[in-house]
């Protein structure tokens, strides 16, 4: 659980992270988060779409580990980079999960016409200390080419689903030529393949090789 990857900016990100995009807000988010963390996860991956950021605040200072020992991301939703409130958002999540900074901050997914202000704004909130790296999520390449077309800070992370069913290699292989990493989101089904853990054929090549999910 404590293997980590380096990004581009010699930050550590675990590789293994808790997502909450499920969990409701409250008492099960918390327990959720304060539960992983008891078991070695030290990545948890949230946003403020989610609706849950304080029980993920509230769930890291229950569990007891030192908060610069958990690696925290969170999202920028659309509906606030349209209304312009990128900064405001940013605040907003710091104020729910009561910290003073975030791990990853991603833009969670890209909006026409509004990429290049957007990620200027995430290189002042980096470039502050506010965030320890920013990047993307759900990106293909023609929106990591118009960022960086217009930008100087090369997205350290590119979150985007990916599984057996849909491995993403051409993008994995393009944002590995520009340093970024990719982070699988749903890796084990959930998005747009279903419970990958009940596939039949998937099931088989476990149980081939003793192995499970």
């Amino acid at each position: 659980m404590h293997t980590t990857r380096t990004l581009n900016n010699d930050v550590r990100m675990p590789v293994l992270g808790l997502g909450v995009s499920k969990a409701a807000d409250g008492p099960e988010a918390v327990q959720a988060v304060r539960w992983a963390l008891e078991t070695g996860y030290r990545h948890i991956d949230t946003a403020s779409v989610y609706g849950n950021e304080t029980s993920v605040g509230i769930g890291v200072r229950e569990s007891g580990i030192p908060r610069e020992d958990v690696f925290i991301t969170t999202k920028l939703w659309n509906d606030d980079i349209r209304a312009g409130r990128v900064r405001e958002a940013f605040e907003e999540s710091l104020r729910k999960m009561g910290t003073e900074y975030v791990d990853l901050y991603l833009i969670h997914w890209p909006v026409t016409g509004k990429i290049e202000k957007t990620w200027h704004i995430l290189e002042s909130l980096y470039k502050e200390g506010r965030v320890r790296a920013i990047g993307v999520s759900n990106f293909q390449m023609q929106h990591i080419e118009t960022l960086l077309a217009a930008c100087e800070t090369v997205p350290a992370v590119n979150q985007c689903e990916c599984h057996p069913l849909l491995t993403q290699v051409p993008l994995k292989n393009y944002c590995s030529r520009l340093g970024i990493v990719f982070e699988a989101w749903s890796p084990l089904g959930g998005g747009s393949a279903g419970n990958l853990t009940a596939n039949p054929e998937l099931a088989a090549v476990g149980e081939k090789y003793g192995k499970t999910a």
